[in-house]
């Protein structure tokens, strides 16, 4: 069973990882900050997927398109005639809720129990203005996600790289919802950031790579850390299929709440390229000289998010263990996704020569990874501390390290410890990092 979610979110406050945002003025609903740790582990994890995809791969190249675009992407979208949920208000307590939350036929709160009012479409992207004066002609939007940037780059990546089909674009960054229904920690918020491909394909082919996506994606869950038997598929019923898409498969995960959505692997056929085509009023034809023949693509879309694959990761490594009666509480992250990758742990900090080696390891190591110097607690304490932010070693430094010039590594998930030559613990380390 998943780990109680009120656990994962003292963690994430208690040890950096995750803080409400504007918290000293109470808060702003449905917005995070990433702390010290959250930030490094968030940080890993789009670097996990950007080399995973683009890195690894000869058919994939990255783009990092604006958050602004013009207004007129988003009429060609869908998003300004349809990019609605239908919402009911409480006349008593003023609250706000899907239709689709309201059980079937109630006309009462379910907060509170007062009476709604009658259903109301509601736009969830967030208006702005570009410009010294507001008016209709400087409307902008706030990107509800980052898929259309690509889009409107396709014929620049095909003229500019001279890329043959099958090929795909890569993005990760930020987009905007104002979401009603919030909640679950950072599970849905209004401020999150996607990790996107749009793999652009010939026509026919496009339900062999839409299977090859589906796999493809799921993996990388599951080399990263996942274990499979929390992780699931589940492909759309006709009836709740997007408009634009020919199918749609998500790679759901058994959070604490239920199985919810991870990602999302969609065949968007060659709706999105038609209609910017046809909005613009340029052509986004591929031309195939070997074939002779002219084509839109179709796009298979794998679209998953930063912030949900940062709590699945952190709630599936997430355990607790008694040892030597006392309660020892871990992040069995994976070494690549581990916001610090060693910490250099002065035995004794009140003798000088101690210190010194401990701080010169750690200027020596810091060069290589991410690493953090704690001298705050008994070695005990210090162990504990870091195998709760999931720390895969930990280095201590001792009276013996001064004659014998070698230091003690414990493993964070086998808690075996190795004497190891101090000129060698860099390479050592680095053989360990890099051995999965």
């Amino acid at each position: 069973m998943p780990v109680d979610m009120t656990k994962i979110v003292s963690l994430c406050k208690r040890r950096g990882f995750v803080f409400q945002s504007s918290e000293i003025y109470g808060g702003m609903g449905s917005v995070w900050d990433y702390g010290p740790l959250g930030a490094e582990l968030k940080r890993n994890v789009k670097e996990a997927w950007w080399r995973a995809n683009v890195y690894e791969r000869d058919d994939i190249e990255g783009l990092d398109a604006a958050i602004l675009m013009h207004p007129r992407v988003w009429e060609a979208s869908g998003h300004v005639a349809s990019f609605a949920d239908t919402l009911v208000d409480c006349i008593t307590c003023k609250k706000r809720f899907r239709v689709d939350k309201i059980q079937p036929g109630s006309k009462k709160c379910p907060e509170c129990g007062g009476a709604l009012t009658e259903p109301r479409q509601f736009n969830l992207m967030f208006k702005t203005h570009c410009g010294a004066v507001e008016n209709e002609e400087g409307i902008a939007y706030l990107r509800p996600e980052t898929a259309q940037g690509i889009f409107v780059n396709f014929s620049n990546v095909i003229d500019s790289l001279r890329r043959k089909i099958p090929f795909g674009i890569a993005q990760t960054g930020k987009a905007f919802r104002n979401e009603i229904t919030t909640g679950d920690f950072t599970f849905r918020s209004r401020e999150f950031e996607q990790m996107e491909i749009e793999y652009f394909v010939k026509p026919g082919t496009d339900e062999e790579w839409y299977r090859k996506w589906v796999q493809e994606r799921l993996n990388w869950y599951i080399r990263f850390g996942i274990k499979k038997e929390n992780l699931r598929l589940r492909e759309h019923a006709k009836d709740e299929l997007a408009h634009y898409a020919k199918a749609c498969t998500d790679i759901e995960y058994l959070f604490p709440m239920d199985w919810r959505e991870l990602e999302g692997i969609a065949n968007r056929t060659d709706f999105d390229l038609k209609a910017h085509a046809k909005t613009s009023g340029k052509t986004l034809e591929y031309f195939d000289d070997q074939a002779n023949e002219r084509y839109i693509p179709y796009v298979i879309e794998p679209s998953g998010g930063v912030d949900r694959a940062v709590l699945a990761f952190l709630i599936d490594s997430y355990r607790e263990e008694v040892v030597r009666k006392e309660k020892r509480v871990v992040l069995g992250l994976h070494k690549a996704l581990a916001p610090v990758k060693a910490a250099v742990l002065p035995l004794l900090r009140n003798r000088d020569e101690v210190v010194r080696m401990a701080e010169g390891i750690t200027g020596d190591l810091r060069s290589a990874f991410r690493v953090m110097y704690d001298d705050t607690a008994s070695i005990g304490r210090l162990y504990r501390r870091q195998d709760e932010i999931g720390t895969p070693y930990c280095v201590t430094v001792d009276v013996d390290s001064l004659t014998d010039k070698k230091v003690t590594v414990r493993d964070r998930d086998s808690m075996e410890q190795d004497r190891v030559e101090a000129s060698n613990l860099k390479a050592y380390l680095l053989d360990k990092l890099e051995g999965d």
